[in-house]
This record gives C-alpha cells, structure tokens and sequence, in this order.
C-alpha cells in the first residue's frame, strides 16, 4: 500500500510567517506529511515548534546537516522523502544542495538562491541527480492562470504584443526594519536578501507570472529602482520596461512603497486578436476581451474552460471560492505526484499537474540581476 510522501523542514520555525502557510498547503491534498525540521538556529524554537507540531522529538534538529545525515541512516521506509526550505534567500543553496546530493527531492521557496552563481550551481546538482525540484511561485499554482496560460498557447489572443503585470505592496512605505520586524528586517539586508529587496522579494513573482502564463522569455529590460525610505539599503520600488523574445513589449511594476496596497498582483496581456486580464484580488475570474466580441469572464470551476489543468487544480465547485492558501497546495500536490511517479519509474504529467522548477529559478535570479544592472547603467540590458 502507498503512503504519504515523508517531508523534513528546514526554517519555519513556530514564530516564522512563511512556514506555517507551507505546511497548510502541503497538507491540505492529504498527500504529504511533515515528520522532522530543522525549525530554526536556535535549538529550542525547534524543540518549541516540533512539540507544537506533535512531532517525535527526536527528529527535532539542530541543523539542516544534522537532519540530512541522521535521516539518511533511518530505514527507507521511516525517514523523509523530500526538504522543504522555508529560510531567507542566503539560506537556500547549501540545504537544497546536500539534500539533493544525499537522495532528497527538494521544494524551495522562491527566489531560488542568494546569486545566480548560485542558482546556475543548483542547476548542475538537479541534472545530474535526476531528483524533482519544485519552487513555490505561488501564483502559478492558480487555475485561471493556467487557463490563460493554454488559451495563449493555443492562439487563442493571436501573436502577443503587450504584457502588463504589477504586484504593488505597500508594507515596507516606512522603515520598518528598524522596528524588529522579523520579515523586514532580513528582507532590506544585503547580506541575507542579495542584491535586490522589492525586484527579488516580489518583482521575481511579476517576471515569472509573466513568463509562466505568456510562454514567452523576457530577453531585455530597461529599469528604473529606486529607495525611497531614507537609511534603506536596497530597493523598494522598481519601473521595468521589458521586451519578448517574440517582438512584444511589456511594463513590470513591483513596488513595496505604494501605501495602502496589499498583495495585488495581476497581469494583463493583449495579441493580436484579443487580450485578457486576471488579479488576485479576484483571482477566481478570467476576463477575455476579443476583437467584435463580447467580453466573458470565465471562472474558477464553472463552464467553458478549455484547459485540461485548471479543473483538474480546481477542488470546489463554482461559486466557492479558492484562493492563495489553495494556489499554494497545488504546488505541493503537483510536486509530490511527481514525487510518486519518480518512486514508481513512470512520467510525470507536467502539462496538467505543473510546478515551477530549476529553470524558473533561474530566469527569476537572472531577471533581478539584469534589472539592477539596467538601473545602475540607465540602459537596456540583454537578459
């Protein structure tokens, strides 16, 4: 009899924000459970959140090594099967490495690495140890994104000309770092966010929705950051002109600076024949504008949708709404077929169970370097 894929945790300790939202998502399909972690630096947070996680306390520990080597000695049908890592961006490369390198499958939060030296290193590992590797763009994991992503495919818009897409914040408006802010704090240090804060906490989301749902690479960008708190060291704010590999034009905006906004990111893309448009502040609805053609809002679980994916990442009937806690789980889901279906010497279905992998991370560490380089030169930049 099957059983549930086995996951180990590395950050995402009991006082940690981003930890938590991973372990309701790779819980809510029933096809994942979490059995140790290395929750966090300090021992007792770890002891703390694995006593608040019911788990054997044993398998609280100390450090990712710890956990990687010890697990590895367990019988193969006790110890873990994949890491997930839920740490700041200077903390991805080594677990995700020694995981990969020891037999684990490895899901990521997002952005992949520190560098893109690093992220290019992460590549190699993945290709030479076969190994599934996902990473949490969240949105992706949205079936109305991956219907617009299959009506664009199949030429439903005509050629793509134009691509818009925004995710405007605006909790970083004051300098909150200097609060203790645990999640400003690391995300405006160089040392441990890398060389971008807004462009790589949340511009990396805009360029991958873009990609994800255009099929198309962005191959130059024009950028304008800026640091509008006083004393910040990175970015909070960035303006990007891009352009596709197939003549289209776009605007990116992310932004941490423009009060009052939430998280919301949406997208808008126009061809020749058409355009559509979706946010996640209705992220249940797809508009479609044709030429000579009413416009249809198509929704989550109701009829006429065209793709095999979005139902088939669809868990409510229509009218209930889904949202980002569930757009999350099913990259998680998604991740552990293709878990099971390595177990089991079979193809993963990727065009219907997707997940971001290797290769967004490093479009996404790419983009963040370009961009800062752009806005440094004043220039355009090839990516």
């Amino acid at each position: 009899m099957s059983s549930k894929i086995r996951m180990g945790m590395v950050g995402g300790g009991i006082d940690a924000f981003i930890g938590a939202v991973h372990r309701i998502a790779a819980n809510i399909d029933g096809q994942i459970e979490l059995v140790c972690g290395a929750f966090s630096s300090n021992p007792e947070k770890t002891k703390a959140t694995a006593d608040a996680l019911f788990l054997n306390p044993n398998r609280a520990y100390p450090t990712f090594q710890d956990m990687i080597l010890k697990e590895k000695l367990l019988p193969e049908n006790e110890r873990m099967q994949v890491v997930s890592i839920v740490t700041p961006n200077h903390l991805h490369f080594e677990p995700a490495k020694m995981a990969l390198e020891n037999g684990f499958h490895v899901i990521c939060d997002k952005p992949v690495t520190f560098s893109l030296a690093e992220a290019i290193e992460l590549e190699k590992i993945v290709t030479k140890t076969g190994l599934v590797f996902a990473l949490t763009h969240t949105y992706t994991g949205y079936p109305m994104l991956k219907e617009a992503k299959y009506l664009i495919k199949t030429g439903k818009l005509g050629k793509i000309r134009k691509v818009v897409v925004e995710y405007p914040q605006g909790w970083l408006s004051t300098n909150l770092e200097t609060s203790g802010q645990k999640q400003a704090d690391w995300r405006t240090d160089p040392k441990r966010a890398g060389i971008s804060c807004c462009m790589g906490d949340i511009g990396t989301h805009a360029e991958n929705l873009a990609e994800f749902v255009t099929g198309l690479h962005i191959t130059e960008v024009c950028a304008d950051l800026s640091t509008f708190v006083e004393g910040r060291l990175l970015d909070d704010d960035g303006n990007v002109l891009i352009r596709f590999e197939n003549g289209a034009k776009g605007v990116l905006h992310a932004s941490q600076i423009s009060a009052g906004e939430e998280n919301n990111i949406n997208i808008r893309v126009y061809g020749e024949k058409g355009g559509l448009q979706w946010q996640q502040k209705d992220n249940n609805s797809l508009t479609i504008m044709l030429l000579d053609n009413p416009v249809e809002i198509l929704r989550t679980g109701g009829p006429g949708l065209s793709s095999k994916a979005a139902p088939a990442n669809t868990r409510v009937p229509a009218g209930h709404p889904e949202g980002y806690l569930e757009a999350f789980a099913n990259i998680y889901r998604n991740f552990a077929f293709a878990v099971r279906a390595y177990n089991n010497g079979i193809k993963h279905d990727f065009d219907t169970f997707d997940f971001p992998q290797i290769d967004a991370g490093i479009r996404g560490m790419l983009f963040v370097e370009k961009v800062v380089e752009s806005s440094k030169k004043n220039a355009w930049v090839k990516m």
